[in-house]
């Protein structure tokens, strides 16, 4: 089953007298659990297929379908319902809200949504015990590493069991080894919760971990590779 299907996607960004074309009839499918990073490097269109996937950016022709939802049948409001309770976010810059404590910013999701206190709470520190992070509860992102930061960034995002995480350059401001650690533990949770992971990536670690291999040049597909391991 497709878990992702965008069908001749085209995005243009008018900048000043410019015409800059992000992507060029895009058409990309992605099946439920997998692992995949759209590979490739600055302004190639990864980041703007990324934000569309999510419905954080909107195509100027084609079909986006997540989850079984087509995305230009839908209003606003049921738009947003659907990353709220289906899509997860990963951020280059982490995105976490600085006055909240790492339990609170991971029970944020679950708050909108309406999940009670008590499991809210139990949640969240099970999954932060998760991402390695036990005894950290009550630390605001300013008493935190870049690394801790981003594990927090990661729980949030799959603390409410969505159907998809997207992360853009979740590595770009991590060490290596802390970026590896990161990834293996994401790996995991793929294949534990079958949750489908979609990265936006320049860096060869994370093309190293991904199942699936989508280069990205020019806004549009160059190359699409299934690794056999």
């Amino acid at each position: 089953m497709n878990i992702v299907e965008l069908t001749d996607i085209k995005k243009i960004y008018h900048q000043g007298n410019v015409d800059v074309h992000a992507l060029r009839r895009v058409s990309l499918s992605i099946k439920k659990r997998e692992f995949v990073a759209l590979a490739g490097p600055s302004g190639s269109g990864k980041t703007t297929m990324l934000n569309i996937m999510g419905g954080l950016d909107t195509a100027d022709s084609g079909s986006v379908v997540v989850d079984g939802k087509a995305f230009d049948k839908m209003n606003q409001s049921e738009l947003a319902n659907l990353r709220l309770h289906k899509i997860g976010f990963i951020f280059q810059s982490y995105n976490l809200i600085p006055v909240l404590s790492a339990v609170e910013n991971v029970e944020y999701v679950m708050l909108l949504q309406g999940v009670p206190t008590k499991e809210r709470r139990e949640r969240a520190i099970t999954i932060l015990d998760d991402v390695g992070l036990g005894g950290k509860y009550d630390r605001r992102p300013a008493e935190l590493s870049g690394g801790q930061q981003q594990r927090v960034a990661v729980a949030r995002a799959i603390v409410s069991n969505p159907s998809i995480v997207l992360a853009d350059e979740p590595t770009a401001n991590l060490d290596s080894e802390t970026g590896k650690g990161l990834l293996e533990m994401m790996r995991e949770m793929n294949q534990k919760k079958s949750v489908t992971f979609i990265f936006s990536t320049h860096d060869k670690m994370v093309m190293d971990h991904a199942r699936r291999l989508v280069h990205i040049r020019d806004g549009q597909v160059a190359d699409d590779v299934v690794k056999e391991n």
